[in-house]
């Protein structure tokens, strides 16, 4: 007898690329350490502020510099927790 899961409608998190979202998580930890856990929450002027900061950070891996000076953490890490804080603040 086989054994049955039905999971087929289930989010597949095994398609994540985990190096990546590790940056990603070591991004939030440093600003957390500079700012606080869940400031970008209180952040006044969010949508502009934190695309113009995701864009800096694209711009900046776009013309070769891979890692941010301050964070020690590859810019496109950056660009993509100032992403999922616009989506985030969309969805409260």
């Amino acid at each position: 007898m086989e054994g049955k899961k039905f999971d087929q409608e289930k989010l597949r998190w095994d398609l994540l690329p985990w190096k990546p979202v590790e940056s990603v998580v070591r991004v939030l930890m440093h600003g957390a350490d500079k700012y606080g856990d869940h400031n970008w929450r209180m952040v006044e002027g969010w949508r502009w502020r934190y695309f113009n900061a995701a864009v800096r950070h694209l711009v900046a891996w776009w013309f070769g510099e891979q890692v941010d000076p301050e964070s020690g953490e590859h810019h496109l890490a950056h660009a993509m927790c100032c992403l999922l804080f616009i989506m985030g603040k969309e969805e409260e």
